[in-house]
């Protein structure tokens, strides 16, 4: 079995797909009204549909699971966070793990965690 794509839930589905777009590049392979198909295995779901479908509301913010990216220019990255999205809700800014990796954590607008670090290196 392989896993094909990760779904999260949003209440503003075009802001959502300009997000990922233009802060990590992901661009737009379906749009079905209501549920986007992104590069990189990202699918966007209205929260509306989502809730009629499942009979249970949404939990924004509720830290049960994040998306993670790597960036070798992680200050770069965050400079591009900051200046496109002043606004975005942060769990810990840029900082520096005991084994040398830089990570920021932040969530999207509809409270989806984030979490952006270097990469990760192999052990010799």
């Amino acid at each position: 079995m392989k896993l094909k794509n990760v779904l999260i839930v949003t209440r503003d589905i075009e802001r959502s797909r300009r997000f990922y777009h233009d802060l990590f590049g992901l661009e737009l392979l379906a749009d079905h009204g209501g549920n986007m198909i992104l590069t990189e295995g990202l699918v966007l779901q209205d929260a509306e549909i989502w809730e009629r479908f499942l009979g249970r509301k949404i939990i924004p913010e509720s830290n049960a699971c994040e998306l993670y990216f790597e960036e070798a220019d992680l200050e770069g990255f965050v400079r591009k966070l900051e200046s496109l999205f002043p606004e975005a809700v942060y769990v810990n800014r840029l900082m520096t793990h005991s084994w040398g990796q830089k990570v920021v954590r932040f969530y999207d607008p509809d409270g989806n965690l984030i979490e952006a670090s270097t990469p990760m290196r192999e052990r010799e």
